[in-house]
């Protein structure tokens, strides 16, 4: 995630980490996603993002217990929280932008080889539901279950 989020503080694409550092998209997505990069990696990135190699490594290797003494290249709880919320907000809306596209066209479809019949109704009204599913739990509409919830349920739980 530090990687990430140091490309993000630059707003950087990832095409553009991989053209700044001399590494690939996909070795980019792959330290993205937590895998700890080779000494060779390090030191391109930390080359870009002019940080110590040795101290972008240190990240992958452990996370901090405490928020207060961290260094300024750890990605706090909060930071990845925050992170992963704007990914499904993200894929939500690259959903709903699909949607709006698709089914149109379904509709034009349906238009010109069957009026009589509108069967584009049924992939709009299932997709459409999932879409909207989607967006409840992406857009944080409905926090039944979230983690403020649990909270709540075990402190009730002991008895605080």
């Amino acid at each position: 995630m530090i990687i990430r989020k140091l490309r993000l503080e630059r707003s950087w694409s990832q095409q553009q980490l991989a053209e700044y550092s001399g590494l690939s998209i996909r070795t980019i997505q792959r330290l993205e996603k937590g895998q700890v990069p080779s000494e060779e990696s390090a030191k391109c990135l930390a080359a870009v993002f002019e940080v110590d190699a040795n101290d972008l490594i240190a990240c992958f290797d452990t996370q901090p217990t405490k928020e207060a003494s961290m260094s300024p290249l750890e990605v706090t709880r909060a930071e990845q929280r925050a992170m992963r919320e704007v990914e499904d907000l993200k894929d939500f809306y690259q959903h709903a932008l699909v949607y709006a596209v698709v089914i149109p066209f379904l509709w034009i479809i349906n238009w010109i080889t069957s009026s009589e019949y509108l069967w584009a109704i049924w992939p709009t009204l299932g997709w459409g539901l999932g879409l909207s599913i989607h967006g409840v739990t992406a857009l944080g509409l409905f926090k039944l279950f979230s983690p403020e919830w649990e909270k709540r349920q075990i402190e009730k739980r002991l008895n605080r």
